[in-house]
């Protein structure tokens, strides 16, 4: 099937359309539909009767988005009225949903007249917590947006205007610094003058580039200051008029450093773009053709032309999803009365500074593994990069409040854990964690310190202080990846073929001279990094380690068993990890180490896992699993984990909740607990789950993760008498940061 037919049956699949309503609050009994609706509703009907602010304390109003639309101007398919429109004003609102979690009601008037359709949204205002015009023709659309702002007081922004004005600023922003051109020198033409390159000329005015700078084309030419005299329809460009000779899109082209396409595909070609200034930026911004192609404009010189289009398929796309749902998270967050210039330039700035970062493994990923790296390939972040929910949002909301159109105050850095919260439970827990582990960071050794990932994890670690990495590896190898990633950093390094390791040597062999190792062997052991590594942390020269990046589990485990072994009151290790859902985290264990535990490894595994789940802040409520429930089958299996429990229920020191020897969905259902089995020790349903031997856990761990849309973190070793973490091979560099973080919490 084509593309075409692929879309048709994509939105007629049952149910039609891309969108439903969905209820956040239990609606299971009487009592619930009381409290929803007849008598419970009187109460916030109340309340917000009295104070209209509450209608954020007890609605969906300071979450929800009206996606209002006439159809007059809709993507590339022109004035196709408000029925025909109402596709893309609900793809709009899954975009809303998807990046920044705000929920929407698309709108769709059939109204042609300005001020009639301006009059219905406004009288909107109560449902909504902000308004964004979409698909509207200009010169309407100024004037219904002017209209709306000075109206309403909720944010409104016509996103055809300003998405595209402030993504492009800021790929602006990073193309004039690769070139090293001062904003207020760049000569700026825009090929078109319509909503958007209006819009985008007024930005960049904003950003620093000089009005008088600024030239702007229609199919006519140049609009200069004779044609505004003679009556030129074009009063709302007013102001970017040139004072000179009229002239031809060619002509206002020549000696430019920047073009602005913003009109239609195939009007500019090899010998314009010859024209212009040397290193020119071009953004060819229309779709689906650009003004000139991509490889056209890249092969018309032998400088470097920076250059970004609408398209997916090129480097740079200028897509306005990068900016719409973030700066409606930080204007909704802050209930602030209005979107205004400061809130749209401090977007476009946070997203040409992320730009600069490091870009997560997740992300190039999904980009076909190409390379991302500051640079004229990559000047503007792609938008399934996480962190843009992050730094925009928190980035509009921090200038809402400092220009005053905000009605709430936000402490920022809590405010940048509740956005993380909204990518998931996973992220929420592993703040916590992180945040312990940047209150007093430790040495962590990293036994793969020259591989890619190791290193981009380590330049993380001390940017975020979380730890003081120290890399095992080649230095020469070590600094040549970081200049080539853009690393600017110097971390401690200790390389196994330079540095002086006598006396690790001498020490390894100290604690394995019995089990085999010869004082020569000692010598060729610790040329491996993980045997280096556990000698470091075993001699207190670093507090923790992590490995395992580039060997399987069992042979990265290895040496740091050999070395550091198990903790004094602790006989085994085991390999936990943290499964979070939407509302709820459990801890899986052991689905790494121990193949077929007997009870008492089951019992010190509980008590390991226990204390793991209080480094996350959560109270650990500890299952024994099995087949049976309580005795009703009776064998060798069974009596394991049930001998198990009992020992950690008579155990005086142990001060949480266990039971067991129970089935998963007795654990896990809180009827079936309470009302089957009210006698259980368990009153809540269990969070840390033991599972009879290592086949069950490790299994478990992956249908879960796999089929049931659990975030897994893990695995995560415990009972080690010094803190040692053993990663899958393949990790990503977020996995690596994380697992940092949990071992910096142990060793503090």
């Amino acid at each position: 099937m084509g593309l075409d037919e692929d879309s048709l049956e994509y939105h007629r699949a049952d149910p039609p359309g891309k969108i439903e309503i969905s209820t956040t609050k239990p609606t299971n009994t009487q009592r619930d539909l009381s409290l929803a609706y007849s008598p419970g509703v009187a109460a916030p009907c109340t309340e917000i009767a009295a104070n209209p602010d509450d209608a954020y304390t007890y609605t969906a109003k300071g979450n929800m988005v009206g996606v209002v639309s006439n159809g007059s101007a809709v993507l590339g398919l022109g004035d196709i009225g408000a029925q025909a429109s109402k596709p893309v004003m609900e793809g709009k609102g899954v975009l809303f949903k998807r990046f920044a979690d705000i929920d929407v009601f698309d709108i769709e008037l059939d109204e042609d007249d300005p001020m009639e359709f301006a009059d219905s949204v406004a009288r909107m205002e109560p449902t909504f917590g902000g308004i964004n015009l979409e698909d509207i023709k200009a010169p309407e659309c100024f004037e219904i947006e002017s209209y709306l702002r000075e109206r309403m007081d909720i944010p409104v922004f016509h996103d055809d205007q300003h998405g595209t004005a402030i993504i492009s600023g800021a790929a602006l922003l990073n193309a004039a610094e690769i070139a090293e051109k001062p904003l207020d020198d760049l000569e700026v033409v825009f090929a078109g003058a319509g909503a958007a390159a209006t819009a985008t000329a007024r930005f960049y005015a904003s950003l620093g580039i000089d009005p008088d700078n600024i030239t702007i084309c229609d199919i006519d030419g140049i609009v200069t200051e004779k044609r505004m005299a003679e009556g030129d329809p074009h009063t709302y460009i007013e102001a970017f008029a040139a004072d000179r000779t009229e002239g031809t899109l060619s002509d206002a082209m020549s000696g430019a450093d920047v073009l602005v396409g913003l009109s239609a595909g195939g009007i500019v070609d090899e010998d314009m773009v010859r024209s212009m200034a040397s290193d020119p930026i071009i953004f060819a911004m229309a779709n689906p053709d650009p003004e000139i192609a991509y490889g056209r404009a890249k092969s018309a010189r032998d400088d470097t032309v920076i250059m970004a289009t609408g398209r997916s398929d090129y480097p740079n796309q200028v897509n306005n999803v990068l900016g719409f749902p973030f700066i409606f998270r930080g204007a909704l967050d802050v209930r602030a009365t209005e979107i205004n210039e400061a809130m749209k330039v401090a977007a476009a700035e946070a997203l040409a500074d992320l730009a600069k970062q490091d870009v997560p493994d997740a992300v190039v990923k999904a980009y076909g593994d190409q390379p991302l790296q500051f640079g004229p390939e990559y000047i503007i972040p792609k938008p399934l990069d996480p962190r843009v929910l992050f730094d925009v949002s928190s980035a509009v909301a921090e200038a809402a409040m400092d220009s005053g159109v905000a009605r709430k105050s936000l402490d920022l850095d809590a405010y940048r854990e509740t956005l993380e919260a909204r990518l998931g439970k996973s992220r929420e827990m592993m703040r916590v964690v992180l945040n312990k582990a940047k209150s007093d960071p430790k040495r962590l050794v990293l036994a793969e310190g020259d591989d890619e990932k190791m290193i981009r994890a380590a330049y993380q670690l001390i940017e975020e202080e979380i730890a003081e990495p120290i890399l095992i590896g080649n230095k020469r190898s070590i600094w040549e990846q970081s200049a080539d990633l853009g690393l600017d950093f110097d971390p401690e390094i200790v390389d196994p073929v330079s540095d002086e390791l006598t006396p690790y040597a001498e020490r390894l062999y100290e604690l394995r001279q019995r089990n085999g190792v010869t004082r020569g062997e000692a010598d060729g052991l610790v040329h491996d990094g993980n045997y280096l590594g556990s000698v470091m942390v075993e001699m207190g020269d670093a507090d923790a380690m992590l490995t395992g990046l580039t060997n399987h589990y069992p042979t990265a485990l290895r040496p740091p068993l050999q070395v550091i072994g198990t903790h004094e009151d602790a006989e085994y290790a085991a390999g936990v990890y943290m499964l979070t859902f939407k509302n709820r985290v459990v801890f899986i264990a052991d689905a790494t180490v121990n193949q077929a535990p007997d009870e008492d490894v089951l019992t010190e595994v509980a008590r390991h896992t226990a204390d793991l789940a209080r480094q996350f802040n959560v109270e650990p409520r500890v299952a024994l699993l099995s087949y049976s429930d309580f005795g009703t089958v009776d064998n060798e299996g069974t009596y394991k984990p049930r001998e198990a429990a009992k020992r950690l229920r008579e155990d005086p020191d142990v001060d949480f909740p266990v039971d067991g020897e129970m089935q998963a969905d007795t654990a896990v259902v809180e009827e079936i607990l309470t009302e089957d089995y009210a006698f259980s020790d368990l009153q809540e349903p269990a969070n840390v789950l033991v599972f009879p031997n290592l086949e069950a856990g490790n299994i478990a761990y992956k249908l879960l993760h796999r089929l049931g849309g659990a975030e897994a973190i893990g695995p995560m070793l415990v009972g080690m008498d010094k803190p040692v973490h053993v990663m899958q091979r393949g990790d990503e560099v977020k996995d690596i940061v994380n697992l940092a973080g949990v071992a910096v919490v142990d060793a503090q």
